[in-house]
């Protein structure tokens, strides 16, 4: 029914649709690694037999739903009408109603970027139920590379359920690359873990984390093992060039650790969007 839809509604549909989806996600950036932190310390001071914190903000609730949406500075709530994605924000030019401090910019440009991703998913592969996963692939991504931009964590709650969703995708519409999925997933994971201990044994420095290897691997399970080599060489060519502007525009990031998960996210992109083309392209320069 929704792909009956004529396209004068059909794209302000799907544009409404990516905005709130987008709005979701700004949700489960900021607060899952919060409730993950929660969670590891009482998990840490029950192994250490240690009397449980009994202070307000340990026992109020705090999940993806609760408490209602806040300011991030002055911890007022924030008005339903102020709370509209992307318009809200425009409506306040980006400042609290209460308090009138400036709201991080992630805000609005998490929402574009899920509009984004969610159009072009549609207008490649149209109103399907494959778009509906590819749609969240990417949309999972986008909340990954964000986590790890603010946080440089990968969480396994994200990346684990990315991975098997990627083989029942490949099961259902194109079980002929169930194999290549599998393989690609077991490759994905293997190829950044050598890697990791090769750098390991040479420089003595940890080079990059185990979550980078598990969204790899989630990757493989969604493209194939034969689009690694793309997926690698995209992530490192853009992270290569990010990471050289942002450490000649900011000198005190200079030597700083940056995560790898958003480039190997947006090399994800890129293939599940355009990899049909792009590895036409890349098998042909190789061969």
């Amino acid at each position: 029914m929704f792909a009956d839809l004529p396209p004068s509604l059909f794209w302000p549909l799907v544009i409404v649709l990516g905005l709130c989806l987008g709005s979701f996600l700004n949700v489960v950036v900021t607060r899952l690694p919060v409730m993950l932190m929660q969670g590891w310390r009482a998990e840490a001071r029950e192994a250490l037999e240690l009397e449980d914190e009994q202070d307000e903000e340990s026992t109020a609730t705090f999940n993806l739903i609760t408490p209602a949406s806040q300011c991030p500075a002055c911890r007022a709530s924030i008005a339903w009408h102020d709370n509209v994605p992307l318009l809200g924000y425009l409506k306040r030019r980006g400042k609290c109603a209460g308090c009138g401090k400036h709201i991080s910019l992630q805000y609005p440009l998490i929402e574009l970027a899920g509009m984004a991703l969610v159009v072009a998913v549609f207008a490649i592969h149209g109103a399907s139920l494959e778009s509906l996963f590819l749609t969240g692939a990417c949309l999972t991504l986008l909340a990954l590379a964000a986590i790890d931009f603010r946080t440089q964590l990968l969480p396994d709650i994200i990346t684990l359920p990315l991975l098997w969703v990627g083989l029942g995708y490949q099961l259902l519409f194109q079980p002929l690359m169930l194999t290549s999925g599998v393989i690609g997933a077991m490759a994905g994971y293997l190829s950044l873990w050598g890697f990791y201990w090769l750098f390991k044994l040479v420089t003595g420095k940890e080079g990059m984390g185990y979550g980078d290897f598990k969204l790899l691997a989630a990757l493989g399970a969604w493209l194939g093992w034969q689009a690694l080599p793309m997926v690698l060489i995209l992530s490192a060519g853009v992270g290569a060039v990010v990471g050289i502007l942002i450490q000649l525009a900011i000198p005190r990031l200079r030597g700083a650790p940056m995560p790898f998960g958003p480039f190997l996210a947006m090399a994800g992109w890129i293939a599940l969007l355009a990899g049909a083309p792009l590895q036409a392209a890349y098998l042909g320069l190789v061969s």
